[in-house]
């Protein structure tokens, strides 16, 4: 029995935060036992207990918190932990220090460009302390990894890619018009959304001023974003929507505990992002057999082949909406990237294979250097 020690520093929902509780639940208990470490209550908390895991709580926030060392410290040794599994920056750079103190190998996986900069304080510093406690430095796309690498110093050696899975026995094509009545549309009416947290690097401001292009030219044509929001970009949202005289017709509906129900309800999934490591909304869209329209942010271009299982698009508000009308107009485009990506998402990015490539490296962890036996 291997015991591995998950941490996320963040409590969701979110796209890390949705592999970090697939790989807490979902790995064979005859093999391994989980344990995770995570802020506090949130979503994550409750998806975990909802699989029958109770999380450790440990107060990760602060920029220097020797707490949170010390907690990691005390519950490696605790349970004897024998593989740290860390996801996004503030906590690969912890866990790799702790895994350095116990002696325990650590998979650090970073999941996008915003988890860091350049110009961050002491990176430098804080790169040579996850290159150093990290057996494995895992990036979710080649894209995440070229930059890490290239520009802020990481491991070429100790680098590798996974790519984000999705569960393709929850995500399939089903029939659902839940949101479509709520949002009172009829069968006329064609749903375009976008699904993922209101942050500026999601580029919902691009997806507006598409949307107004569209709907002029398809008055019948419907929007939305499915997704955590408030503050000032909320706000700024809310107002460039009724500058572009699209209040009737953009509807931001808010996060949704169950995402295959917004997927399905969907006509076509854009992903305006400005910046995307990788994209889990676009590979559930995909399992669901939604046509995507993606941007080249990043990882987007590693999921989608431009005319084979989606359209890959420049970020700006005509090459978006572009895509969208060559999609809308063209129903056997339609039909042959569903099929295509249908087919794709099982080969190259379920949920199984994703585990599969984690587990490889779980198993390693006796020849692991610093790897305990």
């Amino acid at each position: 029995m291997i015991r591995i020690l998950h941490t996320i520093d963040t409590t969701g929902p979110g796209g890390a935060e949705t592999v970090f509780t697939n790989l807490v639940t979902g790995l064979d208990h005859k093999q391994f036992e989980s344990f995770a470490a995570i802020r506090g209550p949130g979503w994550v908390c409750d998806t975990l207990r909802k699989n029958g895991i109770e999380p450790i709580f440990v107060n990760s926030k602060g920029s220097f918190n020797i707490g949170y060392l010390r907690d990691l410290i005390k519950i490696i040794r605790r349970y004897n932990i024998d593989i740290i599994q860390s996801h996004l920056f503030g906590s690969n750079l912890y866990c790799s220090i702790a895994g350095l103190v116990c002696r325990v190998p650590v998979i650090s996986v970073f999941h996008g460009f915003v988890d860091t900069n350049q110009s961050e304080r002491f990176m430098p510093l804080k790169a040579w302390f996850i290159n150093r406690g990290s057996r494995k430095i895992v990036f979710v796309s080649d894209r995440l990894k070229e930059h890490y690498v290239k520009k802020l110093g990481f491991s070429a050696s100790k680098a590798v890619i996974i790519y984000n899975g999705v569960d393709t026995s929850v995500f399939y094509p089903r029939q659902d018009d839940s949101i479509r009545i709520e949002l009172g549309l009829s069968s006329e009416n064609i749903l375009i959304g976008a699904v993922g947290n209101i942050r500026p690097a999601k580029g919902y401001d691009v997806f507006l001023k598409a949307a107004s292009l569209i709907y002029h030219k398809h008055p019948e044509c419907r929007f939305m974003v499915a997704g955590q929001g408030g503050g000032a970009l909320y706000e700024s949202l809310l107002e460039l929507r009724k500058k572009l005289g699209l209040e009737d017709v953009f509807h931001f509906i808010g996060f949704k505990q169950d995402p295959v129900i917004v997927f399905n309800n969907l006509d076509i999934l854009v992903l305006p992002s400005v910046s995307e490591g990788f994209s889990i909304s676009t590979i559930e869209a995909m399992a669901c057999g939604v046509p995507v329209v993606v941007t080249k942010s990043g990882g987007p271009e590693e999921i989608v082949e431009d005319g084979e299982n989606g359209l890959a698009v420049e970020c700006d508000p005509e090459n978006i909406a572009r895509g969208i009308m060559r999609l809308i107009n063209d129903p056997e485009l339609q039909a042959s990237v569903k099929d295509k990506a249908l087919s794709e998402v099982e080969q190259k990015f379920s949920l199984r294979f994703m585990k599969d490539q984690y587990k490889f490296f779980y198993n390693q962890h006796k020849s692991m250097p610093n790897g305990k036996g």
